[in-house]
């Protein structure tokens, strides 16, 4: 080596090369916006803060970078034991070179299977099996990636509006009360929004409603 002249060699983890992994690793990174949202607690958890922020009559309070915010933690927290599985039979087998990147792609799926399969329902299951001309296994864990993904995400979404129903009742309440007493006086050029808000709000720190809530979110996925 000439003096002055930088000499850097990269080696590849397992059988593939350093280039190709560098590929493969940025192309995997450019799903992972599609993979937080889709693949995780994170669609339940945002559904569930937009309820709450609507049902309250706040605007934009919480902000989004709140409300997002607290997603990506409680996302992190609700995953972390499956992120922890994934680690030990995926990915720290691969940065030893025991396996090679696709086998530790095809390691670290069933842990995160087993997580979307035990919040999916089966008629969601059913319906893309169907779609997808999958034949019926005996077990779902042997159902494909393709067939649990999809399915996830709309009994993620049923999950997240039914709780945000239920979430929007008590709040709907206080507005139909406040609207009809002052429809009773006569005070209709007032808004009925400005005079409930402060009851609404009022109602929600007396029930500690974060600490409720976010209990609930988090327990649903222990389910």
């Amino acid at each position: 080596m000439n003096p002055g002249t930088l000499d850097i060699q990269v080696d590849g983890i397992g059988a593939l090369s350093a280039p190709l992994q560098i590929v493969l690793i940025l192309t995997l990174i450019s799903f992972l916006p599609a993979i937080l949202v889709t693949m995780t607690s994170f669609t339940r958890i945002t559904i569930v803060f937009h309820f709450l922020r609507q049902a309250l009559g706040t605007q934009e309070m919480p902000s989004n970078q709140i409300l997002i915010g607290l997603a990506l933690f409680l996302t992190m927290f609700i995953m972390a034991p499956v992120a922890t599985e994934i680690n030990a039979v995926a990915v720290e087998p691969a940065m030893a070179g025991t396996v090679t990147v696709s086998e530790a792609l095809t390691l670290g799926a069933p842990p995160l299977r087993r997580f979307m399969l035990r919040q999916t329902r089966d008629a969601d299951l059913a319906l893309f099996v169907e779609l997808g001309r999958v034949d019926t296994p005996r077990l779902r864990d042997d159902l494909p990636m393709r067939v649990v993904i999809p399915a996830y995400v709309i009994s993620e979404l049923k999950t997240g509006f039914q709780m945000g129903f239920f979430l929007f009742v008590p709040f709907l309440l206080i507005d139909l009360v406040v609207s009809t007493t002052l429809l009773s006086m006569g005070m209709l050029q007032l808004p009925p929004a400005m005079i409930s808000l402060p009851f609404k709000v009022l109602l929600f720190v007396m029930i500690d409603g974060w600490n409720l809530l976010v209990g609930s979110i988090v327990r649903s996925f222990a389910a």
